[in-house]
């Protein structure tokens, strides 16, 4: 597609080839599951199988590649000084959002419905809950009301996924902890135990048979989630085992 001929073409003039990651974007994920994992998985070009398909959004794409594009020479001066000023007047509205704090009391008196737990949040923290919007922050900050509609779209849409980024990073890390779990524990009884574990994915393990978290990483079709399950799982059966 796009990115063999555009590496062609840069190999013929003796350049570097660009590599897209698949934190970057969708064609990383799918290169890199064709590369590393074979054709014989269909459910690879499903966006639901990337791990970063939270982040990977049409929204916010311009701000992931523009700059792969403007390195490349596919966009132009203009373009590139749209997008840079975008993307600075984005960086300092949010900036703005995450100084402005406000108590519990003090934002119920301006009907945004929080816990009176005595925290202090911010206004981005605020614009995350599902049933708060830009108008209602503004009806505390009214100096917010000046803020372009395109950027209280992007800001809107940022805090709202912020709190499900947030965990996916906390899946992520544990994970990465997780990487060097010894699984032996799941040959006797197998991997039929763990609920939430999808059957095609229950069969794979039993089959591979994984020496580890990060050996089942590479099984076709796992996901994130699925080895947070089998990680968890493991250390519930080896905690049992050991008070046994």
């Amino acid at each position: 597609g796009l990115v063999a001929g555009l590496n062609a073409a840069r190999k013929a003039g003796s350049l570097d080839p660009v590599i897209f990651s698949r934190s970057e974007s969708y064609i990383g994920v799918l290169i890199d599951d064709l590369v590393t994992r074979g054709v014989t998985e269909p459910y690879r070009m499903f966006t639901s199988r990337s791990e970063y398909r939270l982040a990977l959004r049409a929204d916010n794409a311009d701000g992931r590649l523009t700059n792969y594009g403007h390195q490349l020479g596919l966009v132009g001066a203009n373009r590139f000084a749209h997008f840079t000023h975008k993307m600075t007047t984005i960086a300092v509205a949010e900036l703005r959002l995450r100084h402005l704090m406000i108590s519990p009391s003090v934002a119920q008196s301006f009907n945004l419905p929080v816990n009176l737990d005595g925290v202090r949040r911010s206004a981005f923290e605020l614009l995350s809950y599902p049933h708060i919007e830009w108008c209602d922050l503004a009806r505390a900050w009214p100096e917010l009301q000046e803020v372009s509609p395109a950027v209280i779209e992007h800001l809107s849409t940022e805090a709202k996924y912020s709190v499900y980024l947030d965990r996916q990073q906390s899946d992520f890390d544990r994970i990465k902890r997780d990487a060097l779990m010894d699984l032996s524990i799941f040959d006797l009884e197998g991997y039929a135990g763990i609920s939430g574990l999808s059957n095609e994915l229950q069969s794979k393990l039993n089959m591979i048979r994984p020496r580890s978290i990060a050996q089942a990483r590479g099984i076709e079709g796992m996901t994130p989630a699925a080895l947070g399950l089998v990680a968890a799982h493991a250390k519930k059966r080896l905690s049992a085992s050991i008070d046994g």
